[in-house]
């Protein structure tokens, strides 16, 4: 067994080792969706059944006979997820089986939009499910064409050469938080101790729990696959994905990560669904996102500001060695064996003159390799 890494004597995140979501599944490289199944079966457990609608995840799950899931499985239509999941959970209830989870699986088109009807139905009659959108911000599994989730100037195969979607993404956010309903959150598998913590919330709560997860798009967004998860760290960094939790019908409300911000640009630049956009478009979204900030910081609990991260290195020299790998980690992971400092050390010497990751101070270099290893079961 190995030793997880620990940041500053605490262990980075804690999940069980049992393996639900199997390989072998047909996501894209750096598919967003398919880390973040891997990471919330681990925590739902065995004891659960996904309702599953047109969407990426359907196929992803694999052609039938076969299953990637580790759960049952059941298909359904693009705007019927939330009511199939109400009628699963019937159907377990009349069986006298209150201990299975139902947990709806969709993309933001089948909640956004076309499936709206049915969520917002079933969030009104509390039904005892989990639903949760993983949010890509479009159609993707049809040819990556505009939803109510893609966000303002983001190019889709539906929208305006330049510039862009002409309307700002829907707020779901604040639409499910008026159904009043027992638990919403959003999160991002990026910050994987916030991720890992409201599933494990959403799992013990009666009613009707809702969560949002941003989810990277390699072939959507038009980015490399290896930089799914620092998407999202920029998402949540930039504050154009705020994490946040509401329970209790939204008598408590809490920004749950209060990042150091990064530039919106930052974020943008990186994505080729936004390389369209002027310096006036960019201004512009600046201005939207730090509105949006200002008045979520004022109806809602904030947490202590996360510290500012080192200042970005704009080049870097050699890889260090021994010694100077040595005292990069040591504030990062006090208890890694030599496997796990080994691998990192391939990793980080891959990254260390990327010009993709130039703009990034050592520390978050570090702590980005040991994310990704993490992520993807290395050690």
């Amino acid at each position: 067994m190995y030793t997880k890494p620990r940041l500053q004597g605490r262990p980075i995140w804690h999940v069980p080792d049992e393996e639900i979501y199997s390989k072998g599944h047909l996501a894209c490289p750096g598919c967003g969706v398919a880390i973040s199944a891997r990471l919330a079966l681990k925590i739902l457990g065995r004891k659960t059944i996904l309702v599953v609608p047109a969407c990426c995840f359907a196929v992803i799950d694999g052609p039938f006979p076969h299953s990637a899931a580790g759960v049952p499985l059941l298909h359904c239509a693009f705007e019927t997820a939330a009511a199939t999941a109400s009628g699963v959970r019937a159907g377990l209830a009349s069986r006298g089986d209150t201990d299975t989870r139902v947990v709806a699986w969709a993309g933001d088109g089948g909640t956004y939009d076309i499936g709206f009807q049915a969520l917002s139905a079933a969030a009104e009659r509390n039904e005892d499910i989990l639903y949760v959108c993983y949010d890509n911000e479009a159609y993707m599994n049809t040819g990556i064409q505009r939803s109510g989730a893609t966000p303002f100037s983001a190019w889709t195969t539906t929208t305006p050469a330049y510039p862009g979607k002409l309307e700002h993404k829907k707020d779901l956010g604040a639409i499910m938080i008026a159904h009043r309903i027992p638990y919403f959150a959003t999160a991002c598998v990026s910050y994987v101790d916030d991720f890992l913590g409201k599933f494990r919330k959403a799992r013990e709560i009666r009613g009707f729990r809702f969560i949002h997860l941003l989810s990277s798009c390699s072939p959507g967004w038009k980015i490399s696959e290896a930089d799914s998860i620092e998407s999202g760290f920029l998402a949540v960094r930039s504050r154009v994905f705020p994490l946040m939790e509401v329970e209790d019908g939204g008598s408590t409300r809490r920004i749950t990560v209060n990042p150091a911000p990064v530039p919106v640009r930052r974020y943008l630049e990186r994505q080729g669904r936004f390389k369209h956009l002027k310096d006036g478009d960019i201004d512009a979204i600046q201005q939207h996102v730090d509105r949006r900030w200002a008045e979520l910081a004022s109806r809602f609990d904030l947490p202590k500001p996360a510290p500012s991260h080192a200042a970005p290195a704009a080049a870097r020299g050699a890889f260090p060695g021994a010694d100077g790998l040595a005292r990069l980690l040591q504030a990062h992971a006090a208890t890694l064996s030599e496997r796990e400092r080994e691998f990192i050390r391939e990793l980080l010497s891959s990254m260390w003159n990327n010009p993709a990751y130039a703009s990034q101070s050592d520390q978050d270099l570090v702590g980005l390799a040991i994310t990704l290893s993490q992520l993807a079961g290395s050690f």
